[in-house]
């Protein structure tokens, strides 16, 4: 995995500018248990470590969940959020780049639907 180091005041010409950081996947993968998502999100290589806005949205448009990531030390970024409320598909995930002082993207979405957990049978007990 390659992290971001700032030590470095020279500038790697395969790292993006600001202007062209963008954010090339968006996926997302429900839990079995139906409450919590898997987010994977994967950046250009950047110069300049920017921010992340991550928005869960329901059908309804009610947002049920959101995280901000604030300079991200690594371009490949896992982690989970959790769905709140009743499950109401289909579900839109937003994920917005951009640096406070400066340019941002429009959002990538990503579009999914949560199936309900399944309820294991329990044993008689006799």
């Amino acid at each position: 995995m390659d992290f971001f180091l700032p030590q470095s005041n020279t500038v790697d010409p395969n790292r993006a500018a600001p202007e062209e950081t963008k954010i090339i996947s968006l996926t997302a993968q429900p839990y079995p248990d139906g409450y919590r998502l898997r987010v994977n999100i994967e950046v250009t290589p950047f110069q300049k470590r920017p921010y992340i806005e991550v928005t869960l949205y329901d059908s309804t448009g009610d947002e049920v969940a959101s995280t901000n990531i604030v300079e991200p030390m690594s371009w490949k970024l896992e982690f989970t959020m959790h769905i709140r409320g009743e499950l109401n598909n289909p579900y839109m995930l937003s994920a917005k780049l951009y640096y406070p002082d400066g340019p941002s993207n429009e959002p990538l979405i990503f579009s999914f639907d949560v199936e309900p957990p399944h309820d294991t049978p329990q044993p008689d007990s006799d």
